[in-house]
């Protein structure tokens, strides 16, 4: 895969540098790309889902990577519309679109994006940190409570309908300042216009980022990317003044006369002096030759600080509003984009509150340093809403769709859940408040198990007690043990056993495809090598897939066929094999046997 990381990091360089870039469209013909793209998207969760077409990753092919290349080489490749679901919006009764793509254009969409984003991503704000390498929700909150201390005021900026709202022809303008390629170009806008079908009717894309596809992020970040430069060449630099807030003159007053009562030896009135000094700002919090102005987004969420007064925060905020609405047609969400007070109320951002911390009577090191210091604090309507799915009537109740499974499976369920709760919330001030959360869990699961083996709480509990030793010492959980014989580990799940200590350090970046290029990637050097892994034919190799390693022990099936056995062995949810070997499992004839 030496060439296709090398064509990246020629991207890489020149995006490093400024520099425009042409004939793009060429690196589409590069085969090597699409079994880097493959490598990094054939384990998601949608790559089993069918689009229109019904064409999944089974029956990947380096065949099918020839056609497509042949294709797009004559520019006759065409990209489907994508079927259109409505899923659940998160924290509201209604429901967003979804787009199902096919899956041959999930892997043309994969490489547009390896190009893009190998290009792209080293001229982005450092201020951005959505959908880029090694970046996320933690770095953006870390950044927040790093630099912006001394704020006043938060404002909290929405987009209205942000992805299905971007205008096309905006975005190729854009594109074009730095790619000069037509034939790129054309195709990311037969991309961008290729419709949804909805109960089997076609409607065309007038604007926005093709729901659910997966070069929606980059394009996304290209295009907003104009928000960040607007803020930090135009608003940041006239919002920036001052090296430091002029000294308060109460304050120095205050200094004086404690500096006097100490001449004389006046120590009763030195303690009330240092007092009533406390209770005052040292510098002058309305000094007007200070302001500063401070900037984080993420994704179509963004977040300023602001030192200074609230006319001018208002100010600002309808200086954005324009800006979008004139040059990028997009509208600010009004009940979502509010200006808020940083000390006396809380902004929401990344599911977590942010406010200015304020106390006169805690002091470390001999000042008050809490003072105008940023807190991230785990909202209680989270809490609520969490708890509230492992409750009934007030109290914790059991999760009837369990009972069929396993201890095993039940319990590292939970665990799953819980975990990804409390890693997400490590760096607020008050993670403890989620131990609310994992006595509700604690008490639901136990709640299952018992109705399982019909017995009672106390007994299941007595029976999976256990303590586990973390860097926080030994912790109370339960856990299930299951034996595998005497030369293999058991296989053990745990509940709990996760401290609630905050963690100031804790970085959760963006979750990355599974595969970052095809050098280690196993699967594709099994494709490579040509080989069926069942009949060892080396004709027309394809790769069957299953969405999970469970559907290969459905119940009622005893006499499991060669290749169940034999993925079921390897652990593995692939398999290389002949068309032959393909069609006869997809039409449930037996395959030929195994090879040693």
């Amino acid at each position: 895969m030496q060439i296709a990381e090398a064509v990246l990091d020629i991207l890489r360089k020149r995006g490093e540098k400024g520099l425009p870039v042409e004939r793009l469209y060429r690196q589409l013909f590069n085969p090597q790309l699409y079994l880097v793209a493959y490598g990094r998207i054939y384990a998601n969760t949608g790559a089993m889902t069918p689009g229109v077409t019904g064409e999944t990753a089974d029956g990947m092919s380096l065949e099918k990577i020839d056609s497509i290349i042949d294709a797009l080489r004559a520019e006759r490749y065409r990209w489907t519309p994508v079927k259109r679901v409505y899923i659940e919006k998160k924290g509201s009764a209604k429901k967003r679109p979804l787009g199902l793509p096919a899956w041959s254009d999930k892997l043309v969409a994969e490489v547009v994006r390896l190009l893009l984003e190998a290009y792209y991503d080293i001229q982005f704000s450092d201020r951005s940190h959505g959908f880029r390498p090694q970046r996320g929700c933690h770095t953006a909150l870390s950044e927040v409570v790093d630099v912006w201390k001394g704020t006043h005021w938060f404002i909290e900026g929405d987009i209205s309908d942000c992805f299905g709202s971007l205008d096309h022809e905006i975005m190729l303008a854009i594109l074009a300042e730095k790619i000069h390629d037509e034939r790129f170009l054309r195709l990311i806008s037969h991309m961008l216009k290729a419709g949804y079908l909805e109960d089997w009717r076609w409607n065309a894309t007038l604007s926005g980022a093709p729901q659910g596809g997966i070069a929606s992020p980059i394009l996304s970040n290209i295009y907003l990317d104009q928000l960040d430069q607007f803020i930090e060449q135009s608003l940041l630099p006239e919002y920036n003044r001052g090296q430091r807030r002029r000294r308060n003159r109460a304050y120095q007053a205050i200094e004086y006369a404690i500096e006097k009562a100490t001449r004389h030896s006046d120590q009763e009135k030195v303690r009330a002096l240092r007092v009533q000094r406390r209770s005052l700002p040292s510098q002058d919090p309305n000094d007007p030759d200070y302001r500063r102005l401070r900037y984080v987004r993420y994704a179509d969420d963004w977040l300023l600080g602001f030192a200074g007064p609230k006319h001018e925060a208002e100010e600002i905020k309808s200086r954005i509003g324009r800006f979008l609405q004139d040059e990028l047609k997009l509208e600010l969400s009004d009940s979502k984009t509010v200006i808020t007070h940083a000390t006396s109320q809380a902004a929401r951002f990344l599911g977590y509150e942010i406010r200015a911390q304020h106390s006169d009577t805690k002091i470390t090191r001999n000042r008050r340093a809490v003072n105008g210091a940023i807190g991230l604090f785990v909202p209680k309507q989270v809490i609520r809403q969490k708890c509230a799915l492992y409750m009934s009537r007030g109290q914790p109740a059991l999760r009837g769709m369990l009972l069929h499974d396993e201890d095993f499976t039940i319990v590292a369920k939970y665990q799953a859940e819980y975990r990804g709760l409390v890693q997400y919330y490590l760096l607020a001030q008050d993670v403890h408040h989620l131990g609310r959360l994992q006595w509700v869990m604690e008490t639901s699961l136990l709640k299952t198990l018992a109705r399982k083996h019909r017995s009672t709480v106390s007994k299941t509990a007595r029976k999976y007690r256990a303590t586990v030793k973390t860097a926080d010492g030994m912790l109370r959980c339960f856990q299930v043990i299951v034996p595998r014989g005497e030369d293999r580990q058991p296989l053990v799940s745990r509940f709990g056993g996760i401290s609630l200590k905050r963690q100031r350090t804790a970085v959760l970046t963006d979750q990355r495809p599974v595969m970052a290029s095809a050098k280690r990637n196993e699967l594709i050097h099994r494709l490579l090598a040509e080989c069926c892994e069942i009949c060892e034919s080396r004709t027309k190799l394809e790769v069957h897939h299953v969405r999970k390693l469970a559907d290969l022990n459905r119940p009622g099936r005893r006499d499991k066929p060669a290749w169940v056995q034999l993925m079921a062995k390897r652990r593995r949810k692939t398999l290389v094999i002949c068309r032959r070997c393909h069609e006869d499992i997809h039409a449930g004839r037996g395959t030929a046997p195994l090879r040693n």
